[in-house]
């Protein structure tokens, strides 16, 4: 069956991977290949964006088309009065709006210009300093608007699709196409921005009744109970969520209610956005709306992928001169050789912990070489970072300077192994790894969901490389000695069984190489041609059953092994009895992912199935002496932190105190005795994080 042309509209705030001059960040390099992609295929494409004031730059190179369009409205805005306390509560933009056009390779650039599009030439995007201050911190919201407008005015009659990219930059556009029977939206997620990002509401509402989508704006309940105060303060040390005023709507509700479909660049980041599983959020999320919301439209959900550009793919790495890259940065190419390239992202990234193992390796006297890119337009500004290189000169290669592509595919080329120890689950793909895998480097990388796709977390037969546990700490110790310890790992691999090292470097290369935008192109083709031929979108089993939603599955859909990575006795029953045997598989289970609520109802419902041990262990594992120390016993646990909220009202984002309990010995652990609201953190061998009582029994 041959597949429609269909009319493609991308849209995005910055869309201009056609030039590297004119180039900020990733997204608009895979919009550019994914939109060439999609030409190729035969499809009408389309792409829509600001001209951040570079017309004339673009006149020098391409021949720029002006249209016959100019748009000229006041662009009401609602003010937040808790924010822009020097300015009235709503002020209106005069905008004239005018379309400029480029064809290139099969798709034509759209670029909308007026006197915000065209502020911030260099760097695109609003400094978040200016907000409250400057109203160029809306320039985002203003492109929101024109771009609706526009696409109304220029397609409006036409039958099109469109691919709109970071919710963030477009949470409008699929409210106010809703009701528009030419037009479909489908929303891609390009950063794991927090899902609960909230914006002010009367000027979410005043915009959408501008362009003409008046709606009921989701109404979240107030912040959290009171049990779970330390839980959400806790949130803002993981980048995960933040408390926001009742006055504001989740903008990802907003999109996930309007589009038609939601795009994700990888399976697990879909997983890990659809439940939070073993992260300090999972809890949290669970009990707010927008976790309902999710489930309720996750059949609009897909992986549309993304990949490694063409070029990087058809440079061979045997034609790189290890030697000379090695030695030119003063390096010894006979020593294995680590590499890591990222922007310089001190926490995300997990470079603090990272420069800190390759200090305590090479002071032990570990023999490697290791490359390490902190990508930054200033000097890195944390000073162990310039420590650690003087002390390590001729070992390690620090670079935070801007190079070109071919300089960074020969670094990865002579690298035996790279190091991606991403924290907080913000990367989505990770296309650096990707990178320097299919040169052959074999990779040592956090287990994130997101970075699932490398297969580096995954028992053999199919591993690629070598696993460190998640991390969702701002400075984390584990994670330093994890690295440390697949370094030396590492290291005796390559020195004392290099035919599996060859192994590894082979599938490792192998894997990476799938993802090409051939293939990306091919995955969001399917989902789009089934949405313009009007097919319902539907529910993969399989994601119910990871996300535990049996509600939404029959009965003869239910795995054993679902129901008891879930906990859920009830689910286990509509496929099977629960007997005394089923019920001790469900505390063994529970017991590992210190789910203790579950272990309790097990044994409430069959105390044959518990023995007394174990019945004394789950009931006595929390416990305060007599002298105020409180006990915390679990043999899985990494480690056990305490956290007090602070009282309500101290702030508007308070932060609470959080103290590690001391390590007394193998699971065992001590502190100081908890105050009302205390919880425990857990930081379990398998790397999940979840949370506990402060005291119990």
């Amino acid at each position: 069956m041959t597949a429609p042309r269909m009319h493609i509209i991308e849209t995005y705030f910055e869309c201009c991977g056609f030039d590297h001059t004119f180039l900020q960040g990733g997204t608009s390099v895979y919009l550019w290949n994914l939109s060439r992609a999609f030409a190729a295929r035969g499809h009408r494409v389309s792409v829509v964006t600001p001209a951040h004031g570079r017309l004339d730059d673009l006149r020098g190179r391409y021949e720029v088309e002006d249209l016959d369009y100019a748009d000229e409205y006041l662009l009401p805005l609602v003010l937040d009065p808790d924010v822009w306390h020097d300015l009235p509560a709503e002020v209106h933009l005069p905008l004239r709006t005018t379309a400029h056009r480029i064809r290139l390779d099969d798709v034509d650039l759209y670029f909308l210009s007026n006197d915000y599009l065209d502020r911030l030439p260099d760097t695109f995007y609003p400094p978040y300093s200016a907000k409250g201050r400057d109203l160029v911190f809306f320039k985002p919201l203003v492109f929101q608007v024109d771009s609706v407008r526009f696409l109304r005015h220029w397609f409006g009659a036409e039958k099109a699709l469109v691919h709109a990219h970071e919710p963030y930059y477009h949470y409008l556009l699929p409210a106010a196409l809703r009701d528009d029977p030419r037009k479909v939206v489908v929303s891609t997620v390009q950063s794991n921005m927090p899902i609960t990002k909230k914006v002010y509401a009367p000027e979410v509402r005043r915009l959408l009744a501008l362009l003409g989508a008046e709606a009921d704006l989701p109404q979240d309940r107030p912040p959290a109970e009171p049990e779970l105060e330390a839980v959400s303060q806790y949130q803002q040390l993981t980048h995960l969520h933040y408390e926001y005023p009742p006055d504001h709507v989740a903008l990802y509700r907003l999109v996930l209610e309007n589009a038609d479909l939601i795009d994700f660049l990888s399976p697990g980041q879909l997983d890990f956005y659809a439940s939070f599983r073993d992260t300090p959020f999972e809890t949290l999320f669970a009990r707010l709306p927008l976790a309902k919301a999710v489930k309720e439209n996750a059949h609009k959900m897909f992986v549309g992928g993304c990949a490694i550009s063409d070029q990087w793919l058809a440079w061979d790495p045997r034609e790189v001169d290890r030697t000379a890259v090695l030695e030119g940065l003063g390096l010894d190419p006979a020593l294995p050789t680590f590499f890591h390239n990222a922007r310089y992202a001190l926490h995300h990234k997990g470079q603090l912990e990272l420069v800190r193992a390759v200090d305590r390796v090479l002071s032990d006297g570990l023999a490697a070489n290791f490359v390490v890119r902190c990508i930054s337009g200033a000097p890195l500004d944390d000073p162990c970072f310039r420590e650690v290189a003087e002390r390590h000169r001729g070992r390690l290669h620090l670079e935070s300077e801007r190079v070109d592509e071919r300089r960074v595919f020969e670094y990865a080329s002579a690298a035996d192994f790279c190091l991606f120890p991403s924290k907080f689950e913000m990367d989505t793909f990770l296309i650096a790894q990707g990178e320097a895998m299919a040169c052959g480097a074999v990779p040592i990388a956090t287990a994130q969901e997101g970075m699932a796709h490398f297969l580096h977390a995954r028992p053999e037969p199919e591993t690629t490389g070598l696993a460190v546990n998640r991390s969702f700490a701002e400075d984390d110790p584990l994670l330093t000695t994890a690295l440390v310890e697949r370094v030396r790992e590492a290291v005796t691999l390559w020195s004392e069984d290099p035919a599996r090292y060859r192994l590894l470097s082979h599938r490792a290369a192998e894997v990476a190489r799938q993802f090409t935008w051939e293939h990306c192109a091919d995955l969001h083709l399917a989902a789009f041609g089934r949405l313009w031929d009007g097919e319902p979108a539907a529910l993969p089993a399989e994601r119910a059953l990871r996300n535990g939603w049996f509600d939404l599955l029959k009965d003869e859909e239910i795995t054993e092994e679902a129901t008891l990575a879930h906990g859920d006795l009830a689910a286990y029953a509509r496929r099977a009895p629960v007997d005394p045997s089923v019920a001790r598989r469900f505390f063994l289970a529970a017991w590992e992912r210190a789910d203790f609520a579950t272990c309790e109802r097990v044994v409430d419902r069959f105390p044959t199935a518990v023995t007394t041990e174990e019945v004394r262990g789950l009931r006595e594992r929390c416990s305060v002496t007599g002298d105020g120390t409180l006990v915390y016993r679990l043999p899985h646990a990494e480690r056990v932190e305490l956290v007090t909220p602070a009282p309500r009202g101290t702030a508007a984002r308070a932060l609470p105190e959080v103290r590690e309990l001391r390590r007394t010995g193998a699971g065992a652990f001590e502190g100081p005795p908890p105050t009302p609201g205390a919880r425990l953190l857990l930081t379990l061998a398998s790397g999940r994080v979840t949370w506990d009582e402060a005291r119990h029994g």
